[in-house]
């Protein structure tokens, strides 16, 4: 048996999979979020521990002789989270989280301090990354800063209260800006543009090597063996990736979680900064992977449920598995800034389009269709960068709904599928390290597809109306951005 735990921003979720790679059994704890100020996302590090540990003794409750069997533990987490140490280990600050947009003045002068920023690091400085964060908390937390002794991101703090020890994959790192990518290690030119140095850091591990051994007092409270080994892991996006079986050049996905992310392997560090193309480390060695995000998915349809009280499923159900025509009203998904291609942390969500007539099945559409658009915007980035992708796998929370994915190959142009398990894939791309820690097996025997469950095809006959609808949707943002 092997644990896989996903470090995610509304949640934690822990599945337990068979030697056969079948999921036996999942469990999941809300987290909360603060935001104290405009444009602030923050989190409390301890509550990722609290509702890990509390999601694994779920599953220990519940099936006490799998989890006694478990071999091997790989860790999936929310990238980018400045996750900041002082002498005694203990956070000094609420994490600042991947989707906080503080410190856009600190990308600006991160870029000008540093000029060799995207040789290196194959990424523009966006507020969402760390390294910005730790100017901005350097700049307006001095006293802070001066006692930071260690930085790690979510899941590497989780790993640290699981093991005692101090890690980072190289994928997640990737995401710090303080990673040299190419050469996958850090880079002491990155680290001396934020006052920071390699002590700062933890060690770096690839993300199916073993990093640590589970604590024997967790060992003991879930009925564990003692020499549990736990995987150097990934951050969410690789992680999926993993548990996609996307592990091959040219393999892609659409990630419609909290977050949305347009996702593709490649062999070689591939950087694209000019079109805000993020190029990391996968969690293999070897392999590399280009992605376009969207900073606000499944969280704009969220945030339209919260205001209108409604659940998410029933905004849904009137609209049934299928639109002839796009909603009347355009949105911007801009509810936290954006990310590719427009790097910019201040801009925001719209509606526009709205009449007295406007109904709430049109609002609900508007969302749905936005956010695709903006995953169209990723495609054509990721195109432009590496060639066109033919056809994507589609998981995270927005992939339970057959309205949304067929809305999504319609507005990409391309065949989108739905796969087995799509809602745990990160989890279960991390259980899938931590067997490959475990066992050293080849990961094309470990990592395999997963069963297509439905596929979606472009219809010819809402094409072109699709095509205007997102010309015209291209054109909000600059007129929006005249006005702000």
């Amino acid at each position: 048996m092997y644990l896989g735990m996903d470090i995610g921003t509304s949640g934690v979720k822990a599945v337990l999979v068979s030697e056969a790679g079948a999921v036996v059994a999942t469990a999941a704890r809300e987290l909360a979020l603060s935001h104290p100020a405009p444009l602030w996302s923050e989190q409390d590090p301890d509550a990722w521990v609290d509702a890990a540990t509390g999601a694994v003794d779920d599953l220990a409750a519940r099936h006490p002789r799998e989890v006694a069997q478990v071999r091997g533990i790989g860790l999936s987490g929310q990238m980018h989270g400045a996750t900041l140490l002082g002498g005694d280990g203990r956070p000094l600050r609420p994490a600042i989280l991947w989707n906080d947009g503080r410190s856009q003045a600190e990308c600006v002068e991160l870029e000008q301090r540093c000029p060799s920023l995207h040789a290196l690091a194959g990424n523009l400085a966006m507020p969402g990354f760390t390294a910005p964060k730790l100017l901005w908390v350097a700049r307006h937390e001095p006293g802070i800063f001066a006692r930071v002794t260690k930085v790690l991101l979510p899941k590497a703090y989780v790993r640290y209260r699981l093991t005692g020890e101090m890690a980072e994959d190289m994928s997640d790192a990737a995401g710090t800006l303080w990673l040299d990518v190419g050469q996958r290690c850090w880079s002491a030119t990155l680290l001396q543009a934020t006052g920071l140095d390699l002590h700062h850091m933890p060690r770096l591990v690839e993300g199916s090597e073993v990093s640590a051994l589970l604590a024997p007092e967790y060992s003991w409270r879930w009925g564990m063996a003692k020499d549990v080994v736990v995987a150097g892991g990934a951050g969410d996006c690789a992680a999926s990736a993993i548990g996609l079986g996307a592990i091959a050049p040219g393999d892609a996905f659409l990630s419609l979680g909290t977050s949305g992310v347009m996702f593709r392997v490649t062999d070689r560090f591939a950087p694209a900064p000019a079109s805000a193309v993020h190029a990391f480390c996968h969690a293999l060695p070897g392999l590399w992977h280009q992605m376009g995000v969207m900073l606000s998915a499944a969280a704009s349809l969220a945030w339209l449920a919260g205001v209108m009280e409604t659940p998410a499923a029933a905004l849904l159900a009137p609209l049934g598995e299928q639109v002839d025509r796009p909603s009347p009203v355009s949105f911007l998904p801009y509810l936290d800034g954006e990310r590719t291609p427009h790097n910019d942390a201040a801009a925001s969500g719209a509606f526009v389009g709205l009449r007295g007539a406007t109904g709430r099945a049109q609002i609900v559409q508007a969302v749905l269709e936005g956010c695709a658009f903006a995953a169209r915007d990723n495609l054509a980035a990721l195109s432009a960068a590496s060639g066109s992708i033919a056809e994507v796998d589609l998981v995270g929370g927005g992939s339970r709904s057959p309205l949304w994915a067929q809305i999504c190959a319609d507005v990409l142009g391309i065949p989108v599928h739905r796969v087995e398990e799509g809602e745990v894939g990160a989890a279960l791309g991390a259980a899938r390290l931590g067997r490959l820690a475990a066992t050293g097996e080849d990961p094309a025997q470990v990592c395999t597809r997963p069963r297509r469950l439905a596929s979606f095809a472009p219809r010819a006959s809402i094409a072109a109306a699709y095509d205007e609808a997102h010309r015209r949707w291209r054109e909000l943002y600059p007129a929006l951005k005249e006005t702000a």
